[in-house]
């Protein structure tokens, strides 16, 4: 993608990119910042994948859980899979954009579903 593209013209070691588990919108409804999503990338899995080679960080993010505490719309285990095979050793930022829980409680959830997910990482 011209992300991975311009990172490497820059070609400066702390020039790369964060990798964010549920930020894929690409296109917002009228041109907004921020708002109602209009396109998405059709892959998140495969865009973290590429995302990562250039990773100083990544961002943990969920929006609701099931009864079992996992997120409803990201598969966590196969997002770590995807960070680990990509050799990323570093930090794992946690966001909660959720309503349903508190603030609080979704990053705590958040937190859990890490952990959890990273002890079925191969």
């Amino acid at each position: 993608p011209k992300l991975m593209e311009a990172i490497a013209e820059v070609g400066m070691d702390n020039c790369g990119t964060l990798p964010d588990f549920g930020n894929w919108c690409i296109k917002r409804k009228a041109g907004a910042k921020w708002g109602e999503c209009e396109e998405t990338y059709p892959d998140k899995y495969e865009g973290i994948e590429r995302l990562m080679p250039a990773a100083k960080a990544v961002s943990a993010k969920s929006y609701d859980f099931d009864d079992k505490g996992n997120e409803t719309s990201i598969d966590y285990t196969r997002m770590l899979q995807i960070v680990k095979d990509a050799g990323y050793s570093g930090f794992i930022g946690v966001e909660y954009e959720g309503n349903r829980l508190s603030e609080e409680e979704g990053l705590l959830a958040t937190k859990n579903l890490l952990i959890s997910a990273a002890q079925k990482v191969n």
